[in-house]
């Protein structure tokens, strides 16, 4: 069976996108961040299970740090006006 490819025709698509549920993110804030005093600059949501956390460019990475713990491969930026989304797995965008 041949890799499927992505839009620029060179990386293999992300499978793990075809795989998330519909989920509803948490509040817009890093828990832990808040727990520590800390500030974040960006905030992700998980799209396995909604969880929001900081970003590795905030001084916690909180977000990769729910990566490590669960597993849940791909996060996008808690921003309406953007469809980022980051693949940890294959790490890059997706």
């Amino acid at each position: 069976m041949a890799a499927r490819v992505g839009l620029n025709g060179q990386a293999p698509r992300c499978d793990h996108i075809d795989l998330l549920p519909a989920v509803e993110p948490g509040l817009p804030e890093c828990k832990e961040c808040l727990a520590l005093g800390q500030a974040w600059t960006l905030l992700l949501v998980c799209l396995t299970c909604g969880w929001v956390a900081c970003s590795d460019d905030s001084p916690g990475g909180h977000a990769r740090e729910h990566y490590r713990e669960t597993d849940h491969p791909v996060v996008a930026a808690l921003a309406p006006e953007t469809a980022w989304r980051w693949c940890y797995v294959h790490g890059r965008i997706v």
